[in-house]
């Protein structure tokens, strides 16, 4: 392997949280209270983006992808203090065409985004994208607007369905807290073109990656998720690096038919960086994952006080995780990515 991605795997001790509470203290400091996990969005931000504490590092954004039989299409809409980054991304399965619609927005972003997830509704209206987030009856509902691609799609968010919120604290002012929210059952339809195609029930699942924090300038990740059933169960894989090391959290996670199970693991990432399209490995005492790459993105974006380097894999999972009972849970062909990224922000 010519690139790895994160040490060798160590279990941490991680808090889980059961009731509401706040990410940052009034003078906009962390919450030593807030660092844990959670199964359901248990944590209010509403300091994040107020105050002359962090201006310019303060980071809020929305990251939906929908997997179909045919197509994976992603939403992003961001402010990351200074700019607002946002994109609709389309890749077609069967021909491997893609589909870019980007806006980088200087200075004061066009953006509506909540304090806290769920609680308001997500606006990006931009010459390039159009965005609209909103929560509705059993779910969010997602549309986007571009030249080329139009999107309106249900996440549905089955009864009891638990995701996984987490607060990763790198000092008292600087931290990052993140719900990725595997699994959920998509619905709905993608316009290529004017060509409609469906988004159908059953076969399509849509995952969040929610975050609000304060971020160094210069930091690295890799991330993983997958959605999918296997042996009549639906899975949710849900898997980091990094980023976290070092901080006590992690966000690692398992989804079985819509419960979690906490990986308090950091994990560790074996991959090939001279050539991305070779399996993925991740793995530790409860994880036993390989991805196997079919599409690379690959982005570049280098504005002097903004750059980023990304390169995102889409593939299907396989292996096996041990879920809270102890037993192992077989992984096979769920649909999901892996990346690498670098960003200066």
């Amino acid at each position: 392997m010519t690139g790895t991605g994160t040490r060798p795997s160590r279990a941490v001790h991680e808090r889980e949280i059961t009731t509401p509470v706040a990410l940052t203290l009034p003078d906009g400091r962390l919450n030593p209270d807030a660092v844990g996990w959670t199964r359901t969005p248990l944590v209010r931000t509403d300091g994040i983006g107020r105050g002359l504490l962090g201006r310019g590092r303060n980071k809020r954004w929305e990251y939906w992808a929908v997997t179909t039989p045919t197509h994976v299409v992603a939403l992003v809409t961001s402010d990351i203090d200074y700019a607002g980054v946002h994109g609709i991304w389309l890749l077609d399965r069967r021909t491997g065409e893609t589909i870019s619609h980007d806006a980088l927005a200087l200075g004061l972003p066009r953006v509506a985004l909540p304090g806290t997830l769920g609680e308001g509704p997500v606006r990006t209206r931009t010459r390039q994208v159009r965005i609209a987030i909103d929560e509705v009856d059993g779910g969010t509902r997602l549309r986007a607007v571009g030249a080329r691609v139009r999107v309106d799609v249900v996440a549905h968010r089955p009864p009891g369905h638990e995701s996984l919120g987490v607060v990763v604290p790198w000092s008292d002012r600087l931290f990052q807290y993140t719900v990725k929210d595997v699994a959920r059952p998509a619905s709905g339809t993608v316009v290529v073109d004017g060509v409609p195609h469906a988004v159908p029930t059953g076969e399509s699942w849509a995952v969040l990656d929610h975050g609000r924090g304060r971020w160094p300038y210069d930091v690295a990740w890799c991330w993983g998720a997958g959605s999918g059933r296997t042996d009549g169960r639906v899975i949710g894989v849900q898997v980091g690096g990094r980023w976290t090391d070092g901080t006590g959290s992690t966000e690692n996670a398992l989804v079985v038919d819509g419960r979690l199970t906490k990986i308090s693991e950091e994990l560790t990432w074996s991959y090939d960086t001279a050539d991305w399209m070779a399996p993925w490995r991740v793995t530790g005492e409860t994880v036993d994952l390989t991805f196997e790459p079919f599409h690379l993105k690959e982005s570049v974006t280098d504005l002097a006080v903004f750059a980023s380097v990304t390169h995102q894999c889409f593939g299907t999972w396989h292996g096996r995780v041990r879920e809270r009972s102890g037993a192992w849970v077989r992984v096979a062909d769920v649909v999901g990515w892996a990346e690498d990224v670098h960003n200066r922000w």
